[in-house]
């Protein structure tokens, strides 16, 4: 599908969705994970208008869903609304926008690694391990649309947002989350190499907060962040 201004289908967060039926969230969300798909995969190109009434109607559906939809896209910082003009999707991130996007990675991620070796509870590091587990299942093989690598996507924003919640202090979880790295990384290439280290580095990660090593688990987080800046920017170098 060649790239276009509007798209897709959506669905409120907590906090858009009042009290909706379950028919009226599962199209919500529906909505939402289409339009995000759209933007992630650049059929909505980067900077362009999003109409909501051409949305719905290439998605069949009220406007008030996509409303829904590109409130929390704004949430997730993929579009933003500009007075007069609706909404847009954001740009790309530039090469110094990436840089600054690690560089800030780095003052919070290995502080939130060696706090949840000293503070998570064992329910929390189950919970860490789970995710781990379950990154196995989505190897890094896959090249192609947002839906073919959303699960390893979605994964490895959980695993680095439940460090950070179990690091137990809720302001830097907070602010972790709020980055959204994942979501501007994924959106600036889909490919995953066979070959790609995430999962080595991640296990490393989490061997390290299981042992109850802070020195070790901010080490390797760190790492693991230095790498993954640099497998990105070769990327960039290579397009």
């Amino acid at each position: 599908m060649p790239p276009h201004d509007t798209s897709a289908l959506g669905a409120p967060r907590e906090g858009h969705g009042r009290d909706l039926s379950p028919t009226r969230q599962a199209l919500s969300d529906s909505v939402y994970e289409n339009i995000k798909a759209m933007v992630m995969d650049h059929e909505i190109t980067p900077g362009a208008r999003v109409g909501i009434e051409a949305l719905a109607r290439a998605l069949s559906v009220s406007p008030t869903p996509i409303r829904e939809a590109l409130a929390r896209l704004e949430s997730d910082s993929l579009v933003v609304k500009r007075p007069l003009s609706g909404y847009r999707t954001t740009e790309l991130l530039t090469r110094q926008g990436l840089e600054e996007l690690f560089e800030m990675r780095q003052l919070l991620e290995p502080k939130a690694a060696a706090l949840a070796a000293v503070n998570a509870s064992e329910a929390q590091l189950d919970g860490i391990e789970r995710i781990a587990e379950e990154m196995h299942s989505h190897p890094g093989t896959t090249a192609g649309p947002y839906a073919a690598y959303r699960g390893f996507a979605a994964l490895d924003q959980r695993f680095h947002d439940a460090i950070a919640q179990a690091s137990g202090r809720p302001l830097l979880a907070d602010a972790v989350r709020r980055l959204h790295s994942h979501l501007h990384i994924f959106r600036l290439s889909s490919v995953l190499d066979a070959e790609d280290p995430t999962l080595a580095e991640h296990q490393r990660v989490l061997h390290a907060i299981l042992r109850r090593n802070p020195d070790r688990a901010a080490e390797a987080m760190a790492e693991h962040l230095a790498h993954s800046l640099r497998r990105q920017l070769s990327q960039d170098d290579k397009s």
